[in-house]
């Protein structure tokens, strides 16, 4: 932990010195150019309509909360993080405004804008959805994926939070109804719920779901709930628990608000989308949405850029810029990538997240097998005999795993300084980019290590060019520099870019690692955590 609060320090002091208005080129290189545009948000999860003109936007790996504005939707950041992180949000019955910022396990409130950021709760591992209850102001939340309970929490700040149950199945985005009841859907059950806040007791409306995410009241009897594993916005009857598929909407929904107006607001994590749909007329508006969510680790052949997206998989025509989606969260197996090993017939996702190593057949991109039990995998690769090398950041692990599903596993090399990101070499060595600074040069077949760089602005994504220099990206300055591995000499292609994401309280500061990939012309191609774009560099003729 201290290792990585030391390195967040020397990332936020080099951002100062590095911010500016755009890219800065150097000589032999084209401007950065966007082959996927930017986009707002980062992965976006609870709405709550703040007034007539704005609905407010949770993200959790973007650590901010958005604004967005209801007629044409403008979007911009409303609350900065940390303190904005937000899994769900919720408008209290004086305009009161509380948060959960999921991965510090904090409740947040204030009692209006422009007032001072409280802290109601903390050390609630997974605090995912909340809720006021708008005749008694009293405030309820629920933890979920990380811990499974439901919570009163004392918006004075006085009272520990109140312990109403645990073991739900998943209470995750809900509402507190007029008549005191807090309904709500069970995620891992398939179903749709109201529980009595006094003990905790749980009746089933509905159970003919496949993933409910979360669910809001109408103020007309019905409860509208959206099923993020089947896309649907479904609409229940409270008087007779019947359900009704309203409209079919992309997966990996994530929650909903209503308006005054009856207008009910839709996010889905993995468009960055957040859509407007009128009950009455059955027409669907995008205020803001983007084509990728959160892109981390890259990796390219010939024309075609494959994308560890956190809340997708993706696959991108270079010469086009046309997204694919190949696996989106939830409607799949995957567990939220954050980057992309590439073999001649297996496919690598790796989630620090999950802690997992995910094997894909390259063929249909169907899993055959996830590797679990790694400490903060940041990344994993194939070696040159078929067996994967995966690099550990919570132990400073280089680790082989070969043999039948992988099984077998061994420490090649120990008391690595952060490593972050992996290429294999011309020379067939491993090579790993350390957040302390450096990168080093990893014999195979000994597993010596020899440090070939160092002094790097937290260097992350790396690659090989055809002409065998090395390319890395030091998100801390927010730059991409080309290394000759023989004279030592250095280059900065471009500066002042995009990169370099700050990492919540107790995450590692590489976070979501820039991704860095070449093309066979020599094109330098990158991920954008900043802004959530793909950009290629092209080089110059001498």
């Amino acid at each position: 932990m201290r290792f990585w609060n030391i390195l967040r320090g020397l990332q936020a002091a080099i951002l100062v010195t590095f911010c500016g208005a755009g890219p800065v080129l150097a000589g032999g290189w084209s401007a950065p150019e966007a082959v996927v545009p930017a986009s707002a948000l980062k992965g976006v999860h609870g709405l709550a309509v703040l007034d007539d003109r704005r609905v407010l936007a949770g993200t959790v790996v973007g650590n901010a909360t958005w604004e967005i504005d209801r007629s044409s939707g403008a979007a911009k950041v409303y609350i900065p993080g940390p303190e904005g992180q937000a899994d769900d949000i919720a408008v209290g019955p004086k305009g009161e405004l509380a948060w959960t910022s999921y991965l510090q396990g904090i409740v947040r409130f204030r009692e209006k804008e422009g007032a001072p950021i409280r802290i109601l709760a903390k050390d609630l591992t997974g605090i995912n959805s909340l809720a006021f209850d708008m005749k008694t102001g009293q405030l309820y939340a629920s933890q979920v994926f990380l811990g499974d309970a439901m919570w009163e929490i004392d918006v004075a700040g006085a009272k520990a939070p109140r312990l109403i149950a645990k073991d739900l199945g998943g209470f995750n985005g809900f509402e507190v109804g007029p008549d005191g009841m807090i309904y709500g859907p069970l995620w891992f059950k398939g179903a749709v719920a109201w529980m009595d806040p006094a003990n905790g007791a749980i009746t089933i409306i509905n159970s003919e779901f496949q993933v409910p995410a979360a669910v809001n009241l109408d103020g007309k009897g019905n409860l509208w709930v959206v099923d993020t594993r089947a896309g649907d916005l479904s609409r229940i009857d409270l008087a007779t628990g019947r359900k009704h598929v309203v409209r079919k909407l992309k997966t990996s929904l994530d929650n909903l608000a209503i308006a005054r107006d009856g207008t009910i607001y839709l996010s889905n994590m993995a468009d960055n989308s957040v859509q407007a749909f009128d009950p009455g007329t059955g027409g669907l508006k995008t205020l803001v949405a983007g084509r990728l969510a959160v892109p981390a680790g890259l990796k390219i052949e010939g024309d075609t850029a494959w994308v560890a997206d956190v809340f997708a998989f993706r696959e991108i025509d270079l010469t086009t810029g046309a997204v694919r989606d190949i696996h989106r969260m939830q409607a799949s197996d995957i567990e939220y990538p954050f980057a992309v090993g590439l073999g001649p017939g297996q496919v690598l996702l790796t989630s620090w997240f999950s802690g997992s190593v995910q094997v894909l057949d390259r063929a249909d991109f169907r899993t055959i097998t996830v590797l679990h039990g790694f400490n903060a995998p940041m990344d994993a690769q194939f070696l040159p005999d078929g067996r994967i090398a995966v690099a550990e950041i919570g132990s400073g692990t280089l680790t082989v795993a070969g043999g039948e599903g992988y099984k077998d596993r061994r420490a090649l090399v120990t008391g690595l300084s952060g490593p972050v990101q992996l290429a294999v070499g011309p020379d067939g060595a491993l090579y790993v980019s350390e957040a302390a600074g450096t990168i080093q040069r990893i014999d195979l077949a000994t597993g010596a290590k020899t440090r070939v760089a160092d002094q790097l602005a937290l260097p992350e994504g790396l690659a090989f060019t055809p002409w065998g220099s090395l390319v890395v990206a030091e998100a801390g300055a927010r730059r991409i520099t080309e290394i000759d591995l023989v004279k030592g000499d250095r280059k900065v292609i471009a500066e002042n870019l995009p990169i370099g994401l700050a990492a919540g309280p107790g995450l590692p500061p590489p976070y979501v690692a820039t991704g860095v990939a070449v093309r066979p012309d020599g094109s330098v191609c990158f991920t954008a955590d900043l802004d959530n774009g793909l950009y290629c560099m092209r080089r110059k003729a001498n």
